[in-house]
This record gives C-alpha cells, sequence and structure tokens, in this order.
C-alpha cells in the first residue's frame, strides 16, 4: 500500500481518474472493434448482391470511365 501513500491525501481521486480513463479506453476499442466487424459484414452483404464499390474502379485503373476535365468534356 506504498502506491497509496504516495499519492497524498487524493490517492482516492487519482485511482478513481486512472481507472475511469482506462474504461473509457477499453470501451472505445471494444466499440471500434464491433464497428468495424459491423462494416465489414455489411461490406460482404452489399458485394454478394452485386454492389460494388467505386474506389475498387479506380484502383482497376481499367480506364472504363471518362476522366472530366475542367471544361467537363470527356478524354
Amino acid at each position: 500500500m506504498t502506491v497509496l501513500s504516495d499519492l497524498g491525501p487524493h490517492a482516492g481521486f487519482i485511482l478513481a481518474c486512472y481507472a475511469i480513463t482506462l474504461a473509457t479506453v477499453a470501451g472505445l476499442f471494444l466499440w471500434l472493434r464491433s464497428d468495424r466487424a459491423r462494416l465489414v459484414a455489411a461490406l460482404a452483404r452489399l458485394e454478394a448482391q452485386g454492389v460494388r464499390r467505386r474506389s475498387g474502379q479506380a484502383a482497376a485503373g481499367d480506364g472504363t470511365e471518362p476522366r472530366k476535365t475542367a471544361t467537363g468534356a470527356g478524354r
């Protein structure tokens, strides 16, 4: 119990703050993991339905979509 005596008269407050901070960070971490799992599942459902991401087309670079210029004309 030397840690409590080293913190002085406010040891309870200090330890409570650390506990609340740790619980908050852990809660945010768990929320992010569950949100990611939910989004991955939703994306898999959409891809199974045939919906494709526009970012996949840009990464493929197949050139099927015309590039817009400043005048709005195609290539």
